[in-house]
């Protein structure tokens, strides 16, 4: 049998809409939870409309569904919230995972580094979503070209976003203030595979952007 990913509490209640003061969890929410496609969610309840009568069902309005899309309180509940220290995001789950890196962002009240051998303009989006004048750096392995056009264009337009170059780190880390989240995936990637995250307790940011000092200053000697 198909493993079913462990559905936790936190998992539900971050899934709740409050939709014509229902409390409703929308299709592809469920899917995700249950770790399957939305098409074969809403194929199995047309073949058991028994069990699910149309009174069970919840019908969202074009409208409504355009204001959950722009604004959903899911989101917002999320802003306002304690970030988890810990986490799985599962394969397909790529506008989840990209929420919660930019709520990550937008908590930032100085600064947020990241490292990461694997950077594209999506990434310059997720960062884009901290406060003014909040600090960001991103160290990667390789600036071609292309990275550095779009940090040019970047940052003639938005608040800029220093880009450096680093080679010596395997895994990805990504500081957030006096935080720093262990990320098992480059930002550019994520939900397009299992990967995990976890908040390094011991560990501040001065001690890795030392470290990362003292490590290039040591490869260029």
């Amino acid at each position: 049998m198909e493993n079913i990913p462990t559905i936790t509490d936190s998992l539900i209640e971050n899934s709740i809409l409050t939709v014509r003061g229902v409390q409703v969890v929308i299709d592809k929410d469920i899917a995700s939870l249950y770790g399957v496609e939305t098409k074969y969610l809403n194929q199995a309840v047309k073949r058991n409309l028994d069990r699910f009568p149309y009174s069970f069902r919840f019908q969202l309005s074009e409208s409504e569904f355009e204001e959950l899309v722009t604004n959903c309180d899911r989101f917002e509940k999320l802003k306002n919230s304690v970030m988890p220290n810990q986490g799985i995001f599962y394969n397909g789950q790529i506008f989840d995972a990209y929420i919660f890196i930019s709520e990550l962002s937008k908590q930032a009240s100085n600064q947020i580094v990241l490292i990461d051998n694997y950077v594209d303009e999506t990434v310059l989006t997720m960062l884009d979503k901290r406060a003014k004048d909040v600090l960001a750096i991103i160290y990667t392995r390789t600036i071609d070209e292309q990275l550095r056009l779009d940090i040019q264009r970047h940052n003639a337009q938005y608040d800029p976003i220093e880009v450096r170059p680093f080679n010596g780190a395997h895994d990805r880390f990504l500081m957030v203030d006096d935080k720093v989240y262990h990320i098992g995936a480059s930002l550019k990637d994520l939900g397009k595979k299992w990967f995990a995250f976890s908040l390094i307790r011991d560990l501040k940011p001065d001690e890795l952007i030392n470290r990362i000092t003292l490590d290039s200053s040591l490869r260029s000697e």
